[in-house]
């Protein structure tokens, strides 16, 4: 009698516990943002997994999570998309209130005189590309062969999701990522003005963007699901499509130097320019304002922070800063299996190509991208006062960008 009530008890906490976990689920990420997870023309790779298709074995949890992402997408398949509309008229140029981007710029031009690129072609070959060399043990570099599980929570704080579309995003600072966060903020409605989600990505403020709580990153699932957040993670790794864009290597080098340390900014003079200042330059008793310093000719040099990357110190003190962080460290692409990997050097043709395949292009269209401002043609200048040895050196540091995203490797940099 004891054990029959003891069982009857068991399944009775088990159910219990089982209705809490899906309204804590429920609640958290809602049943109306499953109903377009199903519906992508989503790039794929020859015997990539679609959604619904037959999954690898997963665990006995993975698995209810997956019944209950797979049975509220067929529920919900029917639910007209409420946020369906044609292309929203907002403005048609920003109001351009930042210093950085008053410097830059922008392109309005169509660029209707540039070839148009086999898209799918393009996207194959990038990817096995990438695939490749991530299953090429010969070619090795930090953090290469640990498993998604053993990736730190505080390193994907990188990964935007937005459940309304089905879409994850790794965000690389200096590769139009204001703009690509602005729409990842458009197509989840993460953020309102005056009670209404925007609608027109450039309408969002510059500092609303880059604000960490606008946006909902893999590092947060921890707080919403506990002990199931991976689990979580997994699942929406394999049903969702996931992008990101990179850059070469040493023009985001330039591009992030000449952004955070040419302009006025506080924030980087106070945390960065001043070591810098200090170690390399031999300077002493600087100012504490930026303005003051930049007022007095005393500036970081592109050496100053060419020495900075390579010095020893510099991460034995923090990571690097994510603007100038390989894109392996910020994306981990050989645990990260993406669909999509745009380049800004094709921002044009391949953002209108994602958003296309994301069925979203009806709803708004990627902001027209800064006038290009670094060119790879620069590199020969910026670097001419490096020394061979230091370019040598910074080669190996961002070798794995190069290779893994099919960046020629600048070999008039690296020889006399």
């Amino acid at each position: 009698m004891t054990k029959a009530r003891l069982l009857r008890l068991s399944v009775v906490l088990v159910s219990i516990f089982m209705i809490l976990l899906i309204i804590v689920y429920w609640d958290n990420v809602g049943t109306a943002h499953f109903y377009l997870h199903t519906s992508f023309s989503r790039p794929r790779s020859p015997g990539a997994i679609a959604a619904g298709e037959d999954w690898e074995a997963l665990p006995d949890v993975d698995e209810f999570l997956v019944k209950l992402l797979s049975s509220s997408l067929k529920q919900n398949s029917s639910i007209p998309r409420k946020t369906e509309q044609l292309l929203v008229q907002g403005s048609n140029k920003p109001v351009v209130s930042n210093l950085e981007e008053n410097v830059r710029g922008y392109d309005w031009s169509t660029h209707k005189d540039r070839n148009s690129l086999d898209q799918e072609k393009v996207q194959v070959e990038r990817q096995r590309t990438l695939r490749e060399f991530c299953a090429n043990s010969s070619f090795t570099f930090p953090t290469k062969e640990r498993s998604f599980d053993d990736i730190p929570n505080y390193e994907l704080n990188h990964l935007i999701v937005d459940d309304r579309h089905g879409v994850i995003y790794c965000y690389v600072p200096k590769v139009a990522c204001t703009n690509w966060k602005r729409v990842m903020i458009v197509l989840s409605e993460s953020l309102l003005d005056q009670g209404v989600p925007y609608r027109n990505p450039l309408d969002i403020p510059r500092e609303h963007v880059h604000n960490s709580s606008t946006h909902l990153t893999f590092n947060k699932f921890w707080r919403r699901y506990g002990k199931f957040s991976r689990h979580l993670m997994k699942i929406k790794l394999k049903k969702y499509t996931k992008f990101l864009f990179v850059r070469d290597p040493f023009v985001r080098l330039i591009s992030a130097f000449r952004s955070k340390f040419e302009l006025e900014n506080e924030d980087f003079y106070r945390r960065f320019a001043i070591p810098m200042l200090k170690l390399y330059s031999n300077h002493t008793n600087l100012p504490t304002s930026v303005s003051e310093a930049f007022g007095a000719g005393l500036k970081v040099s592109f050496s100053d922070f060419i020495q900075y990357l390579l010095d020893p110190r510099t991460e034995k003190m923090a990571p690097f800063n994510e603007h100038w962080r390989q894109v392996y460290r910020l994306c981990h692409p050989c645990q990260i299996d993406y669909d999509f990997i745009g380049k800004l050097e094709t921002l044009d043709e391949d953002a209108a190509y994602l958003l296309q395949l994301l069925k979203v292009d009806r709803l708004l269209r990627f902001p027209p991208s800064y006038r290009n401002r670094t060119a790879s043609s620069w590199e020969d200048n910026w670097f001419a006062k490096i020394p061979l040895a230091w370019r040598q050196q910074l080669y190996k540091l961002y070798e794995a960008d190069f290779v893994l995203f099919g960046y020629p490797k600048p070999e008039n940099l690296l020889k006399d």
